[in-house]
């Protein structure tokens, strides 16, 4: 219990109904007697930890994933505290039940799983009404995080339409769980511009905008009223875009970044977490990020944000020019190589110096294989959920040419992935350094007793840190500076480092800690590039980002009747 007891003017039912101060069980004799509570809950007088307990058992009685996940989004919209510390104990158990892949279950079932409703919709029809309905939500407090989506391509799932609700709020739950952000600090909201999703609009429940998807200028208005009203009345809230569209994802990071604290999980997030990986690695071989020659098969928004976010981090360690640093990737898209020849087809948010000249490259040489033979590419990057496209003719002939073949088959979920790591293990005997975009068990090693480590390529071990560090600082927005010093600490605390045939990053369950470490060396960079806000204090920094981290863990309540 906190010394100092937290004063409310909320009683009887009214508590028990409020998810953010209800404790249930654990309200004491003295708090059941101040707040009306006493007939209205069981004799007995709880500790958390019983809470947690029952809780659990509760949990466990559903053998079925998509009904633990009712049951934690039931229990979430009863008591926060317990929520969340229940899923703190049992983290990676529960996070594939409350994150991918069951929340895309959930998500496609929105309509006809909905209960009760949280976050914000914003839909076209009430754009007038926006900053009021935006105002109504916000309820007074001052946020340290908004995540938002337009729901066109979740999870591997598509169109969701307003669904999309569903990925906002997990989100805001793992920067919760993985970095103490304060639930009542965060803000979900789902962009409900419409749904392409023929199943949708012809399903009688749907309980959405039931009209095609804006698009075009109408569409860059909406967001663009939205992004303004963040701006105007949660300057200092990080904005987290997350699923939105292969045609926006990158256009609009790019119109925003500057004005605001602004952020994209898939583009900036798998990019951060993939670098982390690579520089791991790159550490196990003895070499330098600027020597590696890269190949990235798949050049959607995954593809392009990692590809993108390991230029910078070349360019920023070594100076090099962008055009200079894009020399070291072939991305190969569903045409082949990318290169001048593909004209028209050539996605129109690519970066030109990706793209191949004709003249250095040549009209035959196109597919996944050929480019691999004449590349002779240190690391392979599979973003393109098309699976076993990572041959073992392609494999081994990667093999030839690099003593330590660095494979990061990231497409999700598993039934996607470009190689199976016990294949590309036993293709390579034994020495890929593999990093995946799922889970998966430790493979054996030819010729050794031990087993190798499969690292997992998870955004949640690293957007949360970089989230936290951003908010903590009061950064005027989050640079790419920012993100490769997250990166860097994340790397460095992979266990590869101390012994090659382990994880090439922590396992998800040190996702909290290896977050609070990724936050400090964002606070630092922040810091030496001036863009915080925050009294960021010169020494014990840790000590002083510590104190503000939310933990699910009851306070004593007094009640006063002007509340806070």
């Amino acid at each position: 219990m906190s010394k100092q007891p937290l004063k409310l003017a909320l009683t009887g039912e009214a508590l028990l109904d409020s998810a953010r101060y209800n404790k249930g069980t654990a309200f004491t004799e003295k708090e059941r007697a101040a707040f009306g509570l006493r007939g209205r809950l069981p004799f007995a007088v709880n500790t958390l930890e019983q809470q947690v307990e029952r809780a659990y058992a509760q949990y466990k009685d559903h053998d079925v994933a998509i009904r633990q996940n009712a049951f934690l989004q039931s229990l979430k919209a009863q008591n926060w505290t317990l929520f969340y510390a229940l899923i703190t104990r049992h983290l990676e158990e529960m996070f594939p039940v409350i994150y991918t892949p069951t929340e895309a279950d959930a998500i496609a079932n929105y309509s006809h799983l909905f209960r009760r409703s949280e976050g914000l919709f914003l839909s076209p029809p009430s754009v007038d009404n926006m900053e009021k309905d935006f105002l109504d939500a916000c309820d007074g407090r001052v946020l340290d995080l908004i995540v938002v989506s337009d729901a066109e391509a979740i999870l591997g799932i598509g169109d969701q339409g307003s669904g999309g609700i569903g990925i906002s709020s997990a989100k805001a739950v793992i920067y919760t769980l993985a970095a103490g952000v304060d639930p009542a600090k965060a803000l979900a909201v789902t962009l409900d511009v419409g749904t392409n999703n023929e199943k949708l609009l012809k399903d009688d429940l749907y309980i959405g905008y039931r009209e095609r998807r804006l698009h075009g200028r109408p569409y860059d208005d909406f967001v663009d009223k939205f992004v303004g009203l963040v701006r105007k009345h949660q300057s200092k809230a990080l904005l987290h875009f997350e699923d939105f569209g292969v045609s926006n994802a990158q256009r609009l990071l790019q119109r925003h970044r500057d004005t605001h604290p602004i952020f994209n999980d898939d583009i900036q997030g798998t990019g951060a977490v993939t670098l982390a990986a690579l520089q791991a690695a790159i550490s196990v071989t003895s070499s330098k990020l600027q020597d590696q020659r890269i190949v990235v098969f798949g050049a959607g928004s995954a593809g392009l944000g990692i590809a993108r976010q390991l230029r910078d981090a070349m360019r920023v360690a070594t100076g090099l020019s962008k055009e200079d640093a894009a020399k070291r990737f072939w991305l190969i898209d569903k045409y082949g190589l990318i290169k001048e020849s593909l004209g028209d087809k050539i996605r129109d948010d690519l970066d030109s110096e990706f793209i191949r000249r004709e003249d250095d490259w040549g009209t035959d040489e196109n597919q996944l294989a050929e480019v691999v033979k004449r590349v002779k590419p240190t690391v392979l990057i599979g973003t393109s959920t098309q699976p076993g496209s990572f041959t073992e003719g392609i494999i081994k002939e990667m093999a030839k040419h690099v003593e330590r073949p660095i494979i990061f088959p990231l497409s999700n979920p598993t039934r996607l992935h470009e190689v199976q790591p016990k294949d590309a293990n036993a293709w390579t005997n034994g020495k890929a350094l593999i990093a995946t975009g799922s889970p998966f068990h430790p493979v054996d090693i030819p010729g050794k007793s031990k087993k190798y480590v499969i690292a997992e390529c998870n955004n949640a071990l690293i957007y949360p840190g970089l989230g936290l560090g951003t908010i903590l600082s009061r950064s005027k927005k989050m640079t790419d500076k920012m993100i490769i010093a997250g990166a860097q600490k994340l790397a460095e605390l992979a266990p590869a480092l101390k012994d090659p045939d382990d994880a090439l990053l922590t396992p998800f369950g040190d996702a909290a800690k290896v977050n609070f470490e990724v936050a400090l060396a964002v606070i630092d960079q922040a810091v030496e590039e001036g863009v915080a806000d925050a009294d960021v204090p010169k020494t014990d920094r840790r000590k002083w980002a510590e104190a503000q981290l939310w933990k699910p863990e009851y306070v004593e309540y007094e009640y006063s009747a002007q509340g806070l």
